[in-house]
């Protein structure tokens, strides 16, 4: 029996039965089918603990919402903290956390001016959309094909077919894809004078982690000043340090007019998004501020929180310690790729954003369920199966990095046996 006090489960397969029957069917046959039957129960630092008490290093991050771990003990005494005295707040009225977030996160990029607030990065990346549509009157949308941007109306339309189609999202003269890192596509699209934003990951997460070519952002950047397009910077899986330096467009160079953040900025305590704006694209402010209404937008307990992670991230120490992971990682993956350079095949690197590519179609499947079995988890990418998201936290010490890299090694001839067993590539 497993009793959680306000509900309990017989054992793991009554909870399977019941996802299955009231929460989501597919996705919970889909892990079970793929031989990863794991259901998080305690989580402390960046390791998991399955219903049956197994450990997992977790390199998955949910997407970088756990950039310092799970519960990290700073950031649940801020969240204990601030109920003493705060809750939710009211949208409707000015407050002293969202003013002090919101200087925050203006202070922390040149060019923007108002710092606009959501629940989760696809309403922050709404925000965005609709902001760049403002200041253009423009409609068009141009994005990156195998980009990906959230899950609702607008942010959904911006991303791949495999989540548009469904819902019937898909609108062909509104929103407009181009291939990444192909600069005279972007430039035959953006030509026409009639594209409201380009919305672009500056590392692609779902696609993989491609890497932008030398000087493509500032290109791309390039071109939507001259052509009057706002350039919007998605920054919810690079952001926060994980390129090491606090947004990634400032590891290539770039100053965007909006840019996106959420997952860790709630250091995974509490949802909070924003998007940030310079002046021009947060005219809409000064001429109605109730335009765009979140009743959980900004909520205080979650400003509080984020203005916690903005000062962690800040600390010499943990600048220090990002680069120390990240060279750790580069020189450890290139030797395991010497190691086993018949199926790892490849290293996409910046900072303490990786993928890792393998020989086979589904190869990061396999990969992902062998390094399970041996007590990592980390997920490959939905947009190209080949390739491994592996993503270490920010403050990730020296012996856990070890024990990392140690795991992944002794992981290979289970992923070898398992690549065997998929069918050839075509």
């Amino acid at each position: 029996m497993f009793d959680y006090g306000l509900f309990r489960f017989e054992d793991k397969q009554d909870l399977f039965v019941k996802a299955i029957r009231f929460w989501n069917p597919d996705k919970t046959k889909f892990w079970q089918d793929v031989g990863v039957d794991l259901v998080i129960d305690r989580r402390e630092g960046y390791c998991l603990y399955d219903m049956s008490g197994r450990r997992l290093i977790d390199l998955h991050l949910n997407g970088g919402t756990y950039n310092f771990g799970h519960r990290h003990p700073e950031i649940v005494e801020t969240l204990k903290g601030a109920l003493d005295y705060f809750d939710m707040g009211n949208h409707w009225f000015p407050s002293v956390a969202r003013a002090a977030l919101s200087e925050a996160l203006v202070k922390s990029a040149p060019g923007m001016k108002y710092a606009i607030f959501g629940a989760g990065g696809a309403e922050a990346v709404e925000i965005a959309l609709k902001s760049a549509r403002y200041a253009t009157k423009r409609r068009k949308i141009v994005s990156i094909i195998k980009g990906y941007h959230g899950h609702s109306g607008l942010s959904v339309a911006t991303g791949d077919e495999r989540f548009t189609k469904i819902f019937l999202a898909d609108r062909p003269d509104e929103f407009v894809q181009v291939p990444f890192n192909d600069i005279a596509a972007m430039e035959r699209v953006l030509a026409g004078r009639d594209v409201a934003a380009l919305i672009m990951e500056t590392i692609p997460a779902t696609y993989g982690f491609p890497m932008p070519n030398e000087g493509y952002l500032n290109a791309c950047k390039a071109l939507c000043e001259k052509h009057g397009t706002m350039y919007i910077a998605d920054e919810v899986q690079t952001g926060l340090m994980r390129t090491g330096e606090m947004w990634g467009f400032q590891t290539y160079g770039v100053e965007p007019d909006i840019f996106v953040t959420a997952k860790g900025l709630g250091g995974g305590i509490y949802p909070i998004s924003a998007a940030v704006v310079n002046e021009k694209c947060g005219g809409w402010l000064n001429e109605d501020g109730a335009a765009h209404i979140s009743t959980s937008g900004g909520a205080e307990l979650g400003c509080i929180v984020a203005y916690k992670v903005m000062e962690m991230l800040q600390r010499p120490e943990l600048v220090s310690n990002v680069h120390s992971v990240t060279r750790f990682f580069a020189e450890g993956m290139a030797e395991m790729m010497q190691r086993h350079s018949d199926i790892f095949v490849g290293v996409r690197q910046k900072g303490v954003v990786l993928g890792l590519e393998f020989d086979h179609p589904e190869g990061a499947v396999s990969v992902s369920r062998a390094l399970y079995e041996h007590g990592v988890w980390a997920i490959f990418s939905s947009l190209d199966k080949r390739v491994l998201q592996f993503k270490p936290g920010v403050l990730l010490s020296a012996d856990m990095c070890q024990e990392i890299l140690d795991r992944f090694d002794a992981a290979m001839p289970r992923a070898r046996e398992l690549l065997r067993q998929l069918p050839k590539a075509a």
